[in-house]
């Protein structure tokens, strides 16, 4: 018989979401008892595991750095040959062994202990040497991998990584973890960028296009040129009184304008704004709701402080 892909992979799918649905449901006070001693941990979290559920550790450690929580990963091999003095006193050890009996794991939690160091267990064996060692142990739940020979960790790796995330997500919202935190950690690409304040990606002084409204309209279109915006502010005293597109200037000769035209006849008046102190994702929200690609920067009483672009968030600045 032809083997449905689609049904399969569907199969897999359905599954794994299913036990994470059991997941949920089976967190209890041991939960509960983790994440507190995560919260009163002063130094790392350190997570530990072998082969698959050692590639879910870095994730979750991954994660955990991320969002306020000092972490990293260490295997449990290297652990035992010398890289247990990276492990301090005031650290936590979080050890992912789906059976619980991991060798690697099992040589080298005891001595973790014997430092005085916190110990959370994950695993899907209640019964587990580890799940006996550790603090207090976290259960998966997992009643069968969706791998077709029930062998290769599938649902259980997808499962601690939801655990991972929900641990990492819980602890975000005691610390009061907030967007601005969040920006700290990511100061690289698009997401860094998004995450920036309008003031730091904005264009300021010779690079505002701006003209007075009665610049006429044949020196309203070199500034929009040069400025290479596709838009020019219109400045009254250096407060924003309006703003003429490539697409204003398009509907006026359509009208029938001529070069004499001033910019006020053609202007956009009340043109939308945005502060400088807002993150750029705020900027996008806007240019995305109202379908326009630039914004002018303004403080109070409308002055204009700069002007920014959405390439200019986007990291594709225009030059």
């Amino acid at each position: 018989m032809r083997l449905d892909i689609v049904d399969e992979a569907r199969r897999v799918i359905l599954q794994e979401a299913e036990a994470l649905k059991k997941l949920a449901q089976g967190l209890d006070d041991s939960f509960v008892k983790a994440v507190d001693i995560l919260l009163k941990t002063k130094g790392r979290v350190v997570l530990t595991g072998v082969g698959k559920s050692g590639l879910i550790c870095k994730k979750i450690a991954a994660t955990l750095a991320s969002t306020g929580t000092p972490a990293f990963f260490l295997h449990p091999a290297d652990a035992a040959h010398g890289d247990l003095g990276m492990v301090r006193g005031d650290d936590t050890v979080i050890a992912v062994s789906n059976s619980g009996e991991t060798a690697e794991l099992l040589n080298v939690v005891p001595i973790i202990k014997s430092f005085g160091i916190p110990v959370i267990a994950v695993t899907n064996n209640p019964n587990s040497s580890l799940a006996k060692l550790a603090d207090v142990t976290l259960l998966l739940h997992v009643e069968k991998e969706a791998c077709p020979l029930g062998l290769a960790p599938t649902t259980s790796t997808t499962a601690t990584l939801a655990l991972g995330d929900a641990i990492a997500a819980v602890l975000m919202k005691l610390k009061g973890f907030t967007s601005q935190d969040f920006a700290k950690f990511h100061p690289g690409g698009k997401l860094g960028i998004r995450l920036s304040r309008v003031k730091d990606l904005m264009r300021t002084g010779d690079e505002i296009p701006a003209v007075s409204p009665d610049t006429a309209l044949k020196d309203v279109i070199y500034e929009i040129s040069s400025k290479k915006l596709g838009a020019t502010l219109v400045l009254d005293g250096g407060k924003l009184v309006g703003i003429i597109t490539d697409g204003d200037l398009r509907r006026a000769f359509e009208r029938g304008v001529d070069f004499s035209t001033r910019a006020e006849e053609i202007m956009t008046k009340n043109p939308k704004t945005v502060e400088e102190d807002v993150f750029a994702e705020k900027a996008i929200e806007i240019m995305e709701r109202y379908k326009i690609t630039v914004l002018p920067v303004v403080g109070r009483d409308r002055e204009v402080r700069g002007i920014i672009h959405l390439h200019d968030i986007l990291g594709r600045r225009i030059v």
